[in-house]
């Protein structure tokens, strides 16, 4: 249908007239008039969910870490809640309430998927730390994912372990004995950015008696730990600390249930006849719900395929369209959830790839140029209107403007396009024109400077 107003382009004009331009993504500006706007956008939403193009792109970064500082100071929001484990969170988490420890440790063992190792998040997690000595605010620090960068299912039985040497000790020492060993197969070097892989491939590996044996501890932990959850509470003393620690370290031992979840599915995958099932997006969602019970309002940080209300699906690697945390929370929360996706105009990328030298899990970064934006697509869109940085509220798009928009394919991740339509995945768009690489401390050869 041709626009009614006679406009060639009417959703360049509209995102002129209507997109909010963004003065700067410095975290550190002492002026955030220009994100006023997003105080509408929110409303009373609980749940602000923040995706990302792509990972280790400094300019996400730094927004994301912008507009947290405005909704903790402005809206009450008090917790960032991050793709990472949820049971290594607890270090980062612990130090921005406490300051032990060295922060750069902190980083590196409580951020999985070696999301910690740069300065923009040591940043981030430096203002939270200052807000809390300061007595202006505590504001808390969650993982919501799956263990160990959905490698394994062990962070999440050490951490509940962790609580039951304490008040359960003949348990945890039968579960050290029994099933902790059980784990003996993952791969010594953990050190590569790709070590992942190979932790999952050892996995897969296993013979199918240990892989159950894995699965009825970590069901016997679950149930145990959760049975006798009013004896662990007063076994620390009753009371809302104890409380807290007990449901936690519950937490932490169906995080462990998930991972191993998450595995098995793969373990089958060459086999099954079924279709296939998001395990670490319906767990990231409960997760996020969870958090929900305890904190007032939360922004959430992810991925734009995970936070998308729509089924994601990236043909040929996953070619069936699966649910989405953002579409598990967009059911569960309705209008208390607010999604705000991320596109670009251009710019670097931070890559990795493995060198034939390297050993298994190792990987060598590398920066490259993003490729040109396929024209159909979304970010294409946005770039092609003029605007700069900006903040489009997607919902109060004209007639002519939204039917521009729903003739966009999709939105890029990297230089690949995913599939998708931006009005059923987002609320609104926070698009940046160029993006460069994180501020990494991961040296030449994929490791982490000390």
């Amino acid at each position: 249908m041709p626009p009614s107003d006679g406009d060639a382009d009417p959703l360049g004009a509209w995102l002129r007239a209507h997109a909010h331009a963004l003065r700067t993504l410095d975290p550190d500006a002492e002026d955030d008039a220009d994100l006023e706007p997003l105080l509408d956008i929110v409303g009373d939403a609980r749940v602000v969910a923040i995706g990302e193009s792509m990972h280790r792109v400094h300019d996400f970064l730094d927004l994301r870490h912008r507009v947290f500082r405005f909704l903790h100071r402005r809206a009450g929001f008090t917790a960032l809640v991050m793709e990472s484990g949820l049971p290594e969170s607890r270090r980062v988490d612990d130090w921005i309430r406490t300051g032990r420890g060295r922060l750069r440790d902190s980083l590196r063992e409580g951020v999985s998927y070696r999301f910690g190792a740069c300065q923009e998040i040591l940043d981030q997690v430096t203002w939270m730390r200052g807000r809390t000595v300061t007595g202006r605010s505590a504001p808390r620090f969650f993982g919501m994912d799956i263990p160990d960068s959905a490698a394994s299912a062990l962070p999440g039985v050490l951490a509940a372990l962790e609580l039951l040497d304490e008040i359960d000790p003949a348990y945890s020492a039968h579960a050290r004995g029994t099933l902790v060993p059980l784990f003996d197969y993952l791969p010594e070097d953990r050190s590569g950015l790709a070590q992942a892989a190979p932790a999952i491939q050892a996995h897969l590996a296993l013979p199918a008696d240990q892989r159950a044996a894995i699965t009825a501890g970590i069901a016997d932990l679950c149930a145990r730990i959760r049975a006798r959850r009013r004896e662990e509470i007063a076994a620390l003393g009753g009371g809302a600390d104890a409380g807290a620690a007990v449901d936690l370290a519950i937490r932490c031992a169906e995080s462990a249930r998930a991972a191993d979840a998450f595995l098995s599915a793969m373990s089958a995958g060459a086999t099954r006849t079924w279709p296939p099932a998001n395990v670490r997006d319906a767990w990231m969602a409960d997760t996020v719900e969870w958090i929900l019970e305890r904190e007032p309002r939360i922004v959430v940080a992810a991925a734009n395929g995970h936070v998308q209300r729509t089924p994601f699906s990236a043909p040929p690697f996953v070619p069936d369209p699966m649910t989405t945390m953002g579409g598990h929370l967009a059911d569960r929360l309705g209008g208390d959830l607010v999604v705000i996706g991320t596109a670009f105009g251009g710019g670097e990328q931070w890559l990795h790839r493995p060198d034939p030298e390297d050993a298994p899990g190792h990987s060598r970064p590398f920066v490259a140029p993003v490729g040109p934006l396929d024209p159909a697509s979304l970010d294409a869109a946005l770039s092609g209107s003029g605007i700069g940085d900006a903040l489009v509220d997607l919902r109060r798009s004209t007639p002519d403007a939204a039917a521009a928009l729903d003739r966009t394919t999709g939105w890029h991740n990297g230089d690949v396009v995913q599939p998708g339509s931006a009005r059923e995945a987002f609320d609104a768009v926070a698009f940046v024109r160029r993006v460069g690489p994180w501020h990494t401390w991961i040296d030449e050869r994929g490791l982490e400077r000390r």
